[in-house]
Order: C-alpha cells, then sequence, then structure tokens
C-alpha cells in the first residue's frame, strides 16, 4: 500500500491512500469522470510537491497522475512541445534544452509534473508559464467533455489560474508550450538579477540555455530547492508561502530595506507591490533553521521560505510552525501570509 508520505515531497503522513494510477490519457480522463459522477470526495496528486496531507490522511480515492511523453513541432514562428499531465516537469525542461529550446530554462528543477504548472502558473527567474502557455487540453468536471482551453481564457496570474481558483472544475490532459529555438551558440536572454549575477553577465545578455539551466539548479539547490534524497532541507514543498501583493498605500511603513517590486495595479487603478515573504519572515524573528521544540518540522537552513521535515516531522508540526510563522509576521508587519501548497484536512 502507498502512504501520503511516499506520494508527497514533504514525506508526511503514514496513512494509506486509495490509489488509482491509470497509465494513459484516455484512461486518466476516464478515472476523472468516474470519480466526478461518483460524487464523492476524491484528490488529485501528480508529483505531490505542492500537497500536504493530514496525519490522518484522506477519505476518498487518490487519482495519481502518470501518463508520458513529449512531442516537439515547428510552428511558423515558434515550435510547439506538447507534453502529457504526467510527465516530469523537470524532464520536460531538459528536454527543451537538448533541442536548443527557449522559454523554460528557468524553470528548471521545480519539482512535480506538467499537468500542475499551468494550475499554479510556475515561474522563477524570470520566467513564468502564461509568457509561453499557449493552450491546455482538460476534462471538464460538469460535461465530462474533453476540450481544448487557450491560455487567454485561463485568467493567469501570480501563482493562479482559473482553475486553481475553480473558475474552470476540470482535469488538466495535455499542456501546449510556444518556444523558440534558439540553438546554443545565441542562446537566450537573461531576464532575471540574480540569475545574472551567477552567470558573470549583465541582465539582457544572451547566455546559452543550457548554461542558464545549469545556473539555476545550483541557484535553488544552495535554498535547498532541488530534490536531494541526502538533504532533509529539501524535504519540503518548496516555497510555503506566496510572496504578498499589497496595496502600496499600506506598506508605507516597512523598513526602506524591504523588498519591494511594482505589481501593476487593481481593478480600480490602486497601484500594486509584491513584497518578498522570505524577507518579511526572516526579519520578523523567524530565521534559517528554526524549529519550535520538540518538533520534527524546521525553517529550511537554507532559506526562509521554505518548511522542511527536518527530523521526521508529522504533517501537524509542519501545519503548526506554519502558523507560528504567520503569526509572527501579522504581528511584525501587518502582512498576511498565504500558504503555497494544497493543504489537505490541515489548518494554517
Amino acid at each position: 500500500m502507498t502512504t501520503f508520505a511516499e506520494l508527497t515531497t514533504t514525506q508526511v503522513s503514514d496513512a494509506t491512500a486509495q490509489l488509482v494510477a491509470p497509465a494513459s490519457r484516455d484512461a486518466l480522463a476516464a478515472e476523472y469522470r468516474r470519480l466526478v459522477e461518483a460524487d464523492e470526495p476524491f484528490l488529485v496528486i501528480g508529483g505531490g510537491s505542492n500537497t500536504i496531507v493530514s496525519d490522518s490522511g484522506f477519505d476518498g480515492e487518490v487519482l495519481h497522475i502518470c501518463t508520458s511523453g513529449i512531442e516537439v513541432a515547428d510552428a511558423g514562428d515558434g515550435v510547439l512541445v506538447t507534453a502529457e499531465a504526467g510527465e516530469s516537469w523537470s524532464k520536460l525542461v531538459d528536454r527543451t534544452v537538448a533541442d536548443g529550446l527557449s522559454g523554460i530554462e528557468a524553470l528548471a528543477g521545480i519539482p512535480g509534473t506538467v499537468g500542475a504548472a499551468p494550475v499554479q502558473n510556475i515561474g522563477a527567474y524570470g520566467q513564468e508559464l502564461a509568457d509561453v502557455l499557449e493552450r491546455i487540453e482538460v476534462v471538464e468536471a460538469e460535461t465530462g467533455e474533453i476540450r481544448w482551453v487557450d491560455a487567454s481564457e485561463l485568467g493567469l496570474g501570480y501563482r493562479t489560474s482559473a482553475l486553481k481558483r475553480g473558475e474552470l472544475r476540470a482535469l488538466v490532459l495535455r499542456v501546449v508550450l510556444r518556444l523558440q529555438r534558439v540553438g546554443d551558440a545565441a542562446g537566450a536572454a537573461v531576464r532575471y538579477a540574480q540569475l545574472a549575477k551567477a552567470l558573470g553577465v549583465e541582465l539582457g545578455d544572451r547566455v546559452p540555455v543550457a548554461q542558464q539551466r545549469d545556473a539555476v539548479l545550483r541557484l535553488r539547490a544552495s535554498k535547498g530547492m532541488v530534490l536531494d534524497p541526502g538533504d532533509p532541507d529539501t524535504r519540503s514543498s518548496g516555497s510555503f508561502f506566496v510572496n504578498p501583493v499589497v496595496h502600496r498605500e499600506f506598506v508605507v511603513d516597512l523598513p526602506e530595506d524591504a523588498p519591494q517590486f511594482d505589481a501593476g495595479a487593481d481593478e480600480d487603478g490602486r497601484p500594486l507591490v509584491k513584497l518578498s515573504a522570505a524577507w518579511l519572515i526572516d526579519h520578523a524573528g523567524v530565521k534559517r533553521g528554526f524549529a519550535l521544540p520538540g518538533s520534527g518540522a524546521a525553517i529550511s537552513s537554507k532559506h526562509t521560505l521554505a518548511i522542511t521535515n527536518h527530523d521526521g516531522a508529522t504533517a501537524e508540526q509542519i501545519a503548526e510552525l506554519a502558523r507560528f510563522v504567520r503569526a509572527r509576521v501579522m504581528q511584525e508587519f501587518g502582512v498576511l501570509l498565504v500558504p503555497e501548497p494544497n493543504l489537505i484536512g490541515l489548518e494554517v
């Protein structure tokens, strides 16, 4: 029997999962229809990098996304890359880099599966899935219909989408990306200051995609953000909290050195700023390696934004530490941190 600890990267909860793991796209769609029609609770898990399940488990079936396959085809001024939902995201990045394609090289090392990428609108080091997403194939919950949905219909925003918000109730079957063929010689423009520094170049300089991918992997590894069985800091769900986006008028009292990034404006035209959750946590007094007394959960020793299963943590201990972090940041700065992982049966 498979436990939730085995299905998720945080590796907590020894409860057994009632697993259904169809290997083909047609079988996956059929199982999803069956589960929806049964009108009973069910859980969808891909790579388990963004899900934490309570110690008591989940009372329902678990649909494990295992489909695989990548197709590459020239299309006008770009290249269309189609990947099955259960394909490893890291494997997809490696394949596109090997083919000399640009668009997702800075998203290297992000754990999980391809199907989860548009749900979360993943992004890192100057790239975001929304920049290259062409369309997705889904099976709709309400009708059972399989159809293509253009990226423009997904309401993609910072770590969110119509899928995540529940506006589109559907399961992702395939993802199509539009990338650019740059080869090794020309390379692609570097779009993130920290990455440019790691590469020893200026922002906007062109660097081969393989070099960018490798530099990103080194940066992520230095923060415990690349899965490594020998490193307890990687037993996590990555960044536990989303960088908060708030109205500029509400952060006038933050210290001058608090990182703030322009985030556009809301529907009424009020300016928004994105804050650094890692900075807020650190300056609220919660330092790297911090753990509550007697707990197996700890803040990563490499990065304050990750909560790790450092020493046989329970799911509740992970949640307890998250609640502590949120309370400290709220008390110190009046900013409410929002968890990024899907928390099943847990309160934070």
